[in-house]
């Protein structure tokens, strides 16, 4: 059976006006899914920049979250938080090494003497500099990993979402107690354990105990 276009199921012995009708609900029609199709785009980028910007804001260090903030939300700003730390951290690292490994140049065609003036200039204590934070920044890094999969323990094995941040504040506890008894404990990672603790006080439910 013949038809007035492609896109139309109208036959020809229909009237030209019910076969306009018909072409102008596709061309409509049409229009109506394209829009659709780019407002679920608009949603699926709108969603994705939320949540990014929601992180961002969780994890926040002067974060204030209301009190009836529910325990998901508190949970959801010491992992973001975490996870800002241990990126910044791994900067650290990374400027440390760099710091490191300019030290460590020396021109080939140096003298001793000009070796030695370096030296008195101040390039051992430069390197001693260098090497010192990236081991610092290695070790807050390293409690801040510990940190992160201890959280993670605790919400496994904690059956109430409301104890998940007493039971993990009560390990925190219980491993700077630790790192402090132990004679070979870095001195930096008990600065960023407690850097940790501070966060889980700071948006922990007020009525937490």
């Amino acid at each position: 059976m013949q038809r007035h276009s492609t896109f139309c199921r109208v036959p020809l012995h229909v009237s030209p006006s019910i076969a306009i009708t018909c072409y102008h609900c596709y061309k409509e029609h049409k229009i109506e899914t394209r829009k659709h199709s780019i407002m679920n785009d608009d949603e699926e980028m709108f969603d994705e920049a939320t949540e990014t910007g929601s992180d961002e804001l969780l994890s926040a260090d002067n974060l204030r979250l209301p009190d009836s903030a529910n325990a998901l939300v508190r949970l959801h700003a010491i992992r973001a938080w975490l996870t800002r730390r241990q990126v910044e951290t791994n900067i650290e690292i990374g400027e440390a090494a760099l710091a490191l490994q300019e030290a460590f140049q020396e021109p080939q065609e140096e003298t001793r003497l000009h070796r030695r003036e370096r030296q008195r200039q101040g390039g051992v204590q430069r390197v001693q500099r260098a090497q010192q934070a990236l081991e610092d920044a290695q070790q807050r890094l390293s409690m801040y990993e510990e940190a992160q999969a201890l959280l993670e323990e605790c919400v496994t094995h904690t059956t109430s979402g409301e104890r998940v941040l007493v039971e993990y504040y009560l390990m925190l506890e219980d491993l700077m107690q630790n790192s402090v008894e132990a004679q070979d404990s870095s001195q930096q990672r008990i600065i960023a354990l407690a850097d940790v603790q501070h966060r889980v006080e700071h948006v922990g439910a007020p009525n937490e105990d």
